[in-house]
């Protein structure tokens, strides 16, 4: 799912320089890759036999090697845009369907451990990073789609035998021994929650998008290919780190600090050039922005909102979708005031957290249901 949904990021550049692809369309590849994404999430969480199903896991796995495969193959912006979206759907629901899987098996388990399962989306970024980089000398941009095609198709070998999350138990109807009618009033703070997760979103996918391009377009191109390949070796702890890091702080605290770093982190190559302020920033970006999704989902999930995690998915892809078209009339000039807009997006996202630290119900009352018949959706993490 690294390198199917992200590998884009690095061979933007190359297939500005060497297939002709504008600013514009590449944006709007970028938008049709999230558009895909939304639906995916949505059809993982709305409907959960899909999360279950080993046929639909090797057959979205399949799909996504098969559009990256199909890149190369065309120069019509019609037909990338549709392999993006498709690549955007099945990217997904292999999340959706591989977070479920984990979180079902190591319920019991340590918060770390499916932190650095998570990991494996930087694993993914870095390894195509990692790949781009060394094709640059050698090869093009189709070769560079060639790659991915076959280095995902090597991760799908790994992944075959990866086990769904079982049926879920039959939660007892309203009004049976053990079910309390009602829940804690914590609309206010979801509401902070789901309004900061959302623009998140936006900023967040603008400097995923245009990163390697905007620090190319000041360092030779090798800087960001390799600041490509930081970002997502920071990114493989950083989900395992920030769960630690909740033993000790609170949600809301912890949301706030990842916000901010990963501001100054987007922001930091528009204002400052070289290779030092280049890898800072990849380090900043990739060791919060899949904290960030741990933290918010998380957060919406002990506030127990009905469908929390179903709402701050929807939220969450919307951004994504919005983030690309609202940068597109700043690419006119280069790509450092779009990197200034999602800076200031996330910035303001911090802000809207900051609004959870007020009087946040840090414990609540016991669960209206019993210990493990929890709401499905609320165990999707399908926005990351």
């Amino acid at each position: 799912m690294g390198v199917g949904r992200f590998v884009y990021t690095p061979i933007l550049p190359l297939m500005h320089a060497q297939a002709g692809l504008s600013a514009g369309v590449g944006a709007h590849l970028a938008t049709a890759n999230y558009v895909g994404y939304l639906v995916g999430a949505l059809a993982g969480t709305l409907v959960p036999r899909l999360v279950r199903s080993s046929a639909v896991l090797r057959g979205c796995l399949v799909a996504l090697v098969a559009t990256l495969a199909g890149m190369p193959l065309t120069h019509s912006s019609t037909v990338w845009l549709l392999l993006r979206s498709g690549a955007g759907v099945f990217s997904a629901m292999i999340f959706v369907i591989a977070a479920s899987s984990l979180l079902s098996h190591l319920r019991d388990h340590p918060s770390h451990l499916p932190g650095w399962a998570f990991g494996g989306v930087g694993a993914g970024i870095a390894l195509s990073g990692l790949l781009v980089l060394v094709l640059r000398s050698v090869g093009d941009w189709q070769a560079a789609w060639w790659a991915s095609a076959a280095l995902a198709a090597a991760l799908t070998c790994a992944a075959w035998g990866l086990r769904p999350e079982p049926a879920a138990r039959k939660v007892p109807a309203a009004g049976a021994p053990g079910v309390r009618a009602g829940g804690p009033r914590t609309h206010r703070w979801f509401s902070a929650l789901f309004a900061s997760y959302t623009l998140e979103g936006i900023g967040y996918i603008i400097a995923g998008t245009f990163l390697v391009a905007a620090i190319n377009q000041t360092s030779p191109g090798w800087i960001g290919s390799g600041a490509w390949v930081v970002v997502g070796l920071a990114a493989i702890p950083s989900s395992a780190m920030w769960a630690g890091l909740g033993r000790r702080w609170s949600r809301p605290d912890l949301l706030l600090a990842a916000l901010a770093v990963q501001a100054v982190g987007i922001a930091l190559p528009a204002l400052v050039g070289g290779v030092a302020a280049a890898l800072i920033s990849a380090v900043l970006f990739g060791s919060t922005f899949i904290g960030v999704s741990t933290l918010a989902l998380a957060t919406g999930t002990h506030l127990r909102f009905p469908r929390a995690v179903a709402l701050l998915t929807a939220g969450y892809s919307v951004g994504q979708i919005l983030g690309p078209l609202a940068a597109t009339p700043l690419l006119r000039h280069g790509y450092h005031q779009a990197l200034l807009l999602a800076a200031a997006v996330v910035m303001a996202s911090a802000m809207t957290a900051f609004v959870l630290r007020f009087g946040f119900p840090h414990t609540l009352p016991a669960p209206d249901t019993p210990l493990g018949a929890g709401n499905q959706a609320d165990r999707d993490p399908a926005g990351a």
